[in-house]
């Protein structure tokens, strides 16, 4: 490696360990470590929720999928904009105003709250879920950072490289919590959009424009056309990638982000922060791809997901090339902090403090969600030294899990009034079920394992809440008190 690079990676590894250690003293309650006290601004609640959301597949996956599969992959970038658009104008707000109402600082706890769970089972399986998701996806950010290291390292090995991306992470994160993930998110959100706008902009004019793109595309066999083949594989498969959006409604380290926030009226703005950084980012990754099928031959067996990687080194100054790759660590750091945080928030909150000590002091509180933060990551550490997938397709089990047990939850708990807990409980399950059953047997070739996931969520909290509505008067006034704020009227 250039030696200007090597120095522009150090240089980034340092600054992050010094926001870790700058806000290690300012958490000072569970509050603060898990949600930042709920005060966070427009600005960063807006570039931490999009680049905890779009990890490193945002610069890796996805552009290795657009390079393998054309204009038909970019069905993907659709759906995860619609979704994303619908998740900020739908949930947001709502979200901020009732986990407030409930006093909620977490997701389960939130739902035990909001459909008046009298048993902590419903807090119990979703925390659950968290946990074996989270690791999963965790996993995939490993992987990612292993193949980072290994690409431009020459003497470190995969393995290595991984244990190297997990010890910056799981320090700053043990550290800081909320507050330093939340910062750390906002300088790396705004890193990975410049090198989604520099590095296919200067490399688009290097390959010879869009007559060599089309020509390497026709040489290649590879789809120029988004319109489905012919009979019903081809609309399953556009179905299969736009139903990513649907993954937004139920993940927990970007609904976290809306509980964060210092205000409602901030939604607003942050909302258009967040919607103008996913169309560039989006769209920067999907020209990485179509210019790397001009630029690159032969990329196959996951070495497509380095195009991005291979792009920088051949188009970008050593300089420059240093902060373009620490954009791809960026974006695989910015969401791995937020998972093993709410993972931490899974043990701490929703085990720990509900079922084993009651009676715990804030202190302790928070050392026990710094240790689980070290636990976890070890686990995800082990998963990832021996990845058995690309880093597209971990995330797309873990995204589908969390749509597929969650999603509906969410958006039944924000806009039915007569939600029971019986019929979340036994929708979360169904949905996590279907979708694991899905996958295994082999029927996500076919289509995207959360759809059916999701649709099954959702027909089973319908039918259980004809039989079993929710029946808790205070449950059901709280439900109108907080419409009345959202619409403004309180």
């Amino acid at each position: 490696m250039p030696t200007p690079t090597l120095v522009t990676f150090i240089v980034y590894f340092v600054l992050l360990l010094c926001i870790g250690f700058y806000f290690y003293r300012k958490s000072v309650s569970i509050e603060d470590y898990l949600l930042g006290g709920r005060g966070m601004g427009a600005w960063v609640t807006a570039l931490s929720a999009q680049a905890s959301d779009m990890s490193g597949w945002l610069l890796m996956g996805l552009p290795g999928a657009i390079y393998l599969g054309g204009m038909a992959s970019v069905w993907i970038a659709i759906g995860l904009f619609a979704g994303t658009v619908l998740n900020w104008k739908m949930v947001s707000g709502r979200l901020r105003v009732y986990t407030q109402k409930t006093d909620t600082i977490t997701l389960p706890c939130f739902f035990e709250q909001r459909f008046g769970d009298p048993t902590g089972l419903l807090r119990v399986v979703s925390a659950i879920i968290i946990l074996i998701f989270f690791t999963i996806y965790a996993s995939s950010g490993l992987v990612a950072a292993g193949k980072l290291f290994e690409s431009i390292f020459d003497k470190v090995q995969y393995q290595q490289a991984v244990i190297i991306g997990a010890a910056i992470i799981i320090t700053y994160t043990f550290l800081g919590g909320f507050l330093a993930v939340c910062w750390t998110d906002l300088f790396q959100g705004a890193l990975m959009v410049l090198a989604l706008i520099i590095v296919p902009a200067v490399a688009y004019l290097k390959v010879g424009g869009m007559d060599a793109i089309s020509g390497a595309m026709e040489l290649k066999e590879i789809s120029t056309s988004m319109l489905p083949a012919k009979g019903t594989t081809g609309l399953l498969a556009i179905v299969s990638m736009m139903a990513w959006g649907l993954g937004y409604f139920g993940q927990p380290h970007i609904l976290t982000r809306f509980m964060s926030v210092k205000s409602v009226g901030k939604l607003s703005e942050s909302m258009t922060i967040a919607i103008v950084w996913v169309f560039i980012s989006l769209g920067g990754a999907v020209i990485v791809g179509f210019v790397g099928i001009g630029m690159f031959d032969n990329l196959t067996g996951g070495e497509e997901e380095k195009v991005f990687i291979y792009m920088i080194g051949k188009v970008m100054h050593p300089w420059l090339a240093g902060v373009m790759l620490a954009a791809i660590l960026s974006a695989i750091m910015s969401t791995i902090d937020s998972q093993l945080l709410v993972s931490s928030s899974a043990l701490t909150e929703d085990f720990y403090r509900k079922a084993i000590k009651r009676d715990a002091t804030e202190k302790e509180i928070i050392l026990v969600g710094r240790i689980c933060v070290i636990i976890i990551s070890v686990i995800a550490l082990i998963l990832a030294l021996r990845p058995s997938d690309t880093i597209l397709g971990i995330v797309a089990y873990a995204w589908g899990g969390f749509g597929a047990a969650f999603g509906p939850l969410v958006l039944f708990g924000l806009f039915s009034r007569k939600t029971g807990w019986q019929a979340a409980l036994a929708g979360m399950v169904t949905g996590t079920v279907v979708l694991v059953v899905w996958k295994q047997v082999g029927l996500g070739e076919y289509m995207y394992e959360i759809v059916p996931g999701f649709i099954a969520n959702c027909m089973t909290i319908f039918l259980v809440n004809i039989a079993i509505g929710q029946k808790d008067q205070k449950i059901l006034r709280q439900y109108q008190d907080v419409v009345r704020v959202v619409h403004g009227k309180e």
